[in-house]
């Protein structure tokens, strides 16, 4: 099999030094993630533009959203780096691993979004009546809903280019779960 690479910033395009010069004054590192976006010329904006776009979820909310879909995906590399986030955004080491798990006990909002993330991203961009209608009364309007495909999109372009490339995890590990459950 291939082995996979990540470039150094050297090895990338003008712009994309640019790019990540600036991710790394914003973070404080590059994650390895980004820079294997940087070998194409325009992956790594066309990313960030899609990553960093307006959206009617809140912070937490978009970390639901990734750690359920990040697990569901079997992406280590993206539940280590939103274990971060989530954490950075509130939640307990203990809420996390229930989030990852599809479920959300602790805030039945948050849980009705969980739910609904969990099963497009399992179905493939369909979800039972019950889980929308669940969505829905829990007080989300159909703009949170295009938002949160575009998110379980977003977040699964970057599961797969990890799952395919495999390249280090610069983040803490994320403890590991059992498979997802449809």
């Amino acid at each position: 099999m291939k082995n996979f690479t990540v470039p150094t910033r050297a090895e990338v395009s003008e712009k994309n030094q640019e790019i990540l010069a600036g991710l790394e004054k914003a973070v404080g590192f590059v994650p390895n993630l980004y820079s294997y976006y940087s070998k194409s010329d325009t992956a790594l904006a066309d990313y960030l533009a899609l990553a960093n776009r307006k959206t009617s979820l809140k912070a937490k909310e978009k970390e639901v959203v990734n750690l359920v879909v990040s697990q569901v995906n079997g992406c280590e590399y993206c539940q280590s780096a939103h274990t971060a986030i989530g954490k950075m955004n509130g939640f307990s080491d203990e809420q996390i691993l229930e989030l990852r798990k599809g479920s959300a006990s602790f805030d039945s909002k948050l849980d009705a979004l969980v739910k609904l993330a969990k099963s497009i991203t399992v179905n493939r961009g369909s979800a039972s009546e019950e889980v929308v209608q669940g969505f829905f009364d829990a007080g989300y309007s159909e703009i949170t809903l295009i938002d949160v495909v575009i998110l379980i999109a977003d977040k699964t372009i970057s599961n797969y280019i990890h799952n395919l490339a495999q390249f280090p995890i610069d983040f803490p590990a994320a403890p590991k779960l059992e498979e997802v459950e449809a």
